[in-house]
């Protein structure tokens, strides 16, 4: 095994409120302060018509808003605007009360109904407006102070359109009113100046790359998290075959190694590979890699396959000796079946204190697993197809350390037509790792800060 670790290229997301370079004002586009008024009776969600000669000029050739949803819980909420091609985006925090706005670069809306939002907490309600005959708002009311966590746009793959995705999370109040406060006098400042039809941004220029987020800090400290990443099978043992003839060990492999890179890129891990060819490793030997170099994460990807066509998907597994339905179990025994099932020896120690410690240490391992699984697919929901309940549970061999928290990723099934063509899609296989990857930076932050504790008392 080798660890790889070098200075960073690519940026990570991280927690907290994102990097002001990366917010723009509103001024973008538009004054903030000319547009905060809404329609009197408009309802919590509602779609505000557009000036008439804006109507008038926008159309397919300008870009459509094809679809806008948010989910919340108290914790966090998220935002998803369906585009029709990617596209610049900007957002300001206002107050009084208090709200967040996000503008894209688009020439009309084409959602007829727009849904209720998906839970309770920090969004309470949102509307979405074509301001201009090139800008398209969505005005997320909030319950709360919050800040936005992460924001990127996605490009259109497969059947996955464009996509801006927005995460917020709670704030204090007292940084909500500062940042509102500093977003209002930015576009005022812009107004001002009045420099043109293209107003240089006060707040910086808006992410316009697909998939970019908030650049990561590179820690002062030497002692990263180390990643190990197992990609499934290898050598004699090909996997699933797809009807073409390609093997789950292949695509894996290539998966996994450009999450590697991107991983190491961000100068915020150390990441090795349980294997870097095409080589046979046994299910131990996977494992014992993982507790021997002691790692923080283990995370095992698969791409696997099922007598039935029609399932598709992505999901992601912790280990539980009794597995969700029958697809789980019959994937978890045709892993581990393939090998020998070795137990771990233990130190010389009764019997009751061997329970106990085990336990214990299980315990926390299951916990730790579970987050990292939540993180994961938390990022995946965005970027790729699930599995319906994609957090799932089996009795995977690899996934049987006791002292490494551990996940395993089905990318997809290689017995149905659409997750093959995705699977071996280059720009699928960049939503998929840069997810991947942003799932993993987002689970080692909720180790740090403690914000899984909610998370895992849900799965108790």
């Amino acid at each position: 095994m080798r660890r790889s670790s070098r200075k960073p290229h690519r940026s990570l997301p991280t927690l907290g409120c994102l990097a002001v370079s990366l917010i723009a004002a509103l001024a973008l586009w538009q004054p903030l302060q000319a547009q905060e008024a809404t329609p009197a009776n408009s309802p919590a969600n509602a779609v505000v018509s557009a000036p008439a000669d804006a109507q008038a000029l926008s159309g397919e050739a300008a870009g459509q808003v094809t679809g806008v949803r948010v989910s919340s819980t108290p914790d966090r909420a998220r935002l998803i605007v369906d585009l029709s091609r990617t596209t610049e985006f900007a957002i300001a925090t206002l107050a009084d009360p208090e709200r967040i706005a996000i503008d894209v670069r688009m020439g009309g809306v084409n959602v007829p109904d727009l849904p209720e939002v998906a839970g309770e907490g920090l969004v309470r309600g949102f509307e979405i407006s074509q301001l201009d005959v090139d800008r398209v708002r969505t005005l997320l009311s909030l319950s709360g102070p919050a800040q936005v966590q992460q924001a990127y746009v996605l490009d259109a793959v497969a059947d996955q359109p464009a996509r801006l995705v927005v995460d917020i999370i709670p704030d204090t109040p007292a940084a909500f009113a500062t940042r509102a406060a500093a977003h209002l006098a930015a576009s005022q400042a812009v107004l001002a100046a009045e420099t043109g039809p293209e107003p240089v941004l006060a707040l910086g220029e808006p992410s316009t790359e697909p998939g970019a987020a908030v650049p990561v800090a590179v820690p002062s400290s030497d002692v990263r998290p180390l990643v190990i990443i197992d990609p499934g099978h290898g050598g004699i043992d090909n996997g699933a075959t797809a009807p073409s003839g390609v093997h789950e060990k292949a695509i894996v492999l290539g998966y996994a190694k450009q999450l590697r890179d991107l991983l190491v890129d961000s100068g915020r891990f150390d990441v090795a590979l349980t294997r870097e060819d095409d080589i046979y490793l046994r299910l131990e030997e996977r494992v014992a890699i993982a507790r021997q170099n002691k790692a923080d994460l283990f995370i095992s990807l698969h791409a696997d396959s099922f007598q039935q066509p029609e399932i598709r998907g992505a999901s992601v597994y912790t280990r539980d000796e009794r597995a969700t339905d029958v697809l789980d179990r019959v994937l978890a025994e045709s892993e581990n079946k393939r090998d020998i099932i070795a137990g771990f020896a233990m130190p010389e120690m009764t019997p009751q204190v061997v329970d106990i410690l085990v336990d214990l240490m299980r315990r926390e391992m299951r916990r730790q697993s579970y987050v990292a699984a939540q993180a994961i697919v938390h990022q995946l929901e965005p970027s790729v197809t699930l599995r319906r309940f994609p957090v799932r549970q089996a009795d995977f061999f690899v996934l049987q350390a006791p002292d490494v928290p551990s996940v395993l990723v089905e990318l997809g099934f290689l017995s149905n037509a659409d997750d093959i063509q995705n699977l071996l899609t280059d720009g699928w296989r960049d939503r998929v790792v840069d997810a991947l990857a942003r799932g993993i930076a987002h689970y080692f932050d909720e180790l740090e800060t403690g914000a899984d504790a909610t998370v895992a008392s849900q799965q108790r």
